[in-house]
């Protein structure tokens, strides 16, 4: 920090005395701003509507009517409308399912031995009973046959002991032969009885292992690919089996639902109409359903099961449905598309989805009336979805609603409405027709009588 001396200590003789009053020199700032007029004056002269622009404008502003007209200013805000319509609305909840097989066996071996031969194609339809493997059955022929020798060897033993226990009888009642001496017999010949019976169930045990050797299918269905080929040794406690077979005629489809839809569920199972339409997944872009070879279309198929526990981790419930596949055109562990009508609202005003909004109060919407003004309308919601809103009060059909431009819009403000491109001129927003429903695009509809529906997505 320096010293600043005042001046009055300072030495004239070096800085020389003080002029009091003295004036600063003005050029600097008549220079400035003559730089600026001339600056301004250019401009002008480049653009001569410069000051038509700003006549405009002030005068504009000085004859704009008083009062509020809109949150734009003394412009009425543009809106976008549409017609509130009635129909009949199925609403419908859409979810994945998995495509289940209906029974899965692993097919194992009872016996060992050599696997001779396959009988099947890896992956050919089979039936019950069809024939799939044999396994050389030598010496399971050689086991029965010399369990049936045992059989005739023992039997003929048999005889013997029952003649001899016959007559011991008749010579003790003579009292030739000790009593001792007939039970013995007696008992000699109901032991070779007792191992005849032992020998017949050895044959009967021969017999099934020789009966094990060819191997037949359980049940209808799909074989897989083989887990032991031909010339290899099995063994009856392999675990792995020697081949898959799933059945995919019928097929079950497994989906699951939020628990809140479980009351309407049940009703719609009781009444034997709860039908899900299954719609095969797939990444490529498809033409529309209906024809052969234009896209998959929707199959319908009956729910006949209703789980009987909400998994807790999920707050869901699972369902399943019963296809019989007669082409073959679900696999087990496919991902399936499921929609499920679920109720249908009768007769009810439907609005499009963008008219709506949320306020304090609930939900609410912008009523155009014929003078032009908007009012606000309270409404209670039953079901929506992306593009519909079924309403159960607050709207009536026929009046227009604002789509687009809410934003500008106050209760009791005059609007102006906008007709996008293409739409009838006749109160600025066309009715649409039952096929139409609000959002859709009436070139695209075609004339299709399809009616709206709402739709939830469920499970991604």
């Amino acid at each position: 920090m320096g010293y600043d001396e005042p001046s009055s200590k300072r030495n004239t003789a070096v800085y020389g005395t003080p002029v009091a009053g003295k004036p600063r020199n003005p050029w600097p700032r008549r220079v400035l701003l003559a730089i600026i007029a001339l600056g301004i004056g250019g401009y002008i002269a480049a653009n001569p509507d410069f000051i038509q622009k700003i006549t405009s404008l002030t005068t504009g502003a000085a004859n704009a009517p008083a009062g509020p007209a809109g949150r734009g200013g003394g412009q009425a805000p543009p809106v976008r409308v549409a017609l509130a319509e009635t129909h009949d609305v199925p609403v419908i909840v859409r979810t994945i399912g998995t495509v289940l097989a209906n029974s899965t066996v692993t097919v194992k071996s009872q016996v060992d031995g050599p696997l001779l031969a396959a009988m099947f194609r890896e992956g050919q339809m089979v039936r019950k009973g069809d024939l799939l493997f044999r396994i050389d059955p030598a010496p399971f022929q050689a086991a029965l046959r010399q369990s049936q020798a045992a059989v005739q060897r023992d039997e003929a033993q048999l005889g013997s002991a029952k003649a001899d226990a016959d007559r011991a009888v008749m010579l003790a009642d003579r009292g030739i032969v000790s009593a001792q001496q007939r039970d013995q017999l007696i008992a000699t010949a109901k032991s070779l009885a007792a191992t005849v019976a032992a020998d017949m169930a050895a044959v009967e045990r021969a017999q099934l292992n020789l009966d094990y050797t060819t191997i037949r299918s359980p049940i209808d269905g799909k074989t897989g690919p083989f887990i032991v080929h031909p010339g290899n040794q099995v063994h009856a406690n392999d675990t792995a089996g020697l081949v898959t077979i799933t059945q995919i005629q019928p097929v079950k489809i497994s989906f699951s639902l939020p628990q809140g839809d479980l009351p309407r569920l049940q009703d719609r199972m009781r009444e034997e109409q709860l039908v899900v339409e299954v719609t095969t997944r797939s990444d490529v872009a498809v033409a529309p359903t209906g024809a052969a070879g234009q896209g998959e279309a929707d199959i319908p198929v009956k729910v006949d099961f209703i789980g009987n526990v909400v998994d807790d981790r999920t707050g869901t419930i699972e369902l399943r449905a019963t296809f019989q596949n007669p082409d073959l055109r679900l696999v087990p562990g496919q991902l399936v598309d499921v929609s499920a009508n679920l109720e249908t609202y009768k007769n009810t005003v439907t609005v499009p989805r963008e008219s709506l909004n949320i306020g304090q109060d609930g939900n609410y919407v912008y009523v155009i009336g014929n003078d032009m003004k908007a009012q606000i309308r309270p409404v209670r919601v039953l079901y929506q979805d992306q593009v519909i809103a079924a309403l159960a009060t607050g709207v009536q059909t026929g009046e227009r609603v604002v789509t687009d431009g809410q934003l500008r819009v106050t209760p009791g403000v005059t609007v102006a409405i906008t007709r996008p491109e293409g739409q009838s001129p006749a109160g600025n927003a066309a009715p649409r027709s039952s096929a139409n429903p609000p959002g859709a695009d009436p070139q695209a509809a075609g004339g299709a009588n399809a009616e709206p529906t709402l739709t939830v997505r469920r499970g991604g």
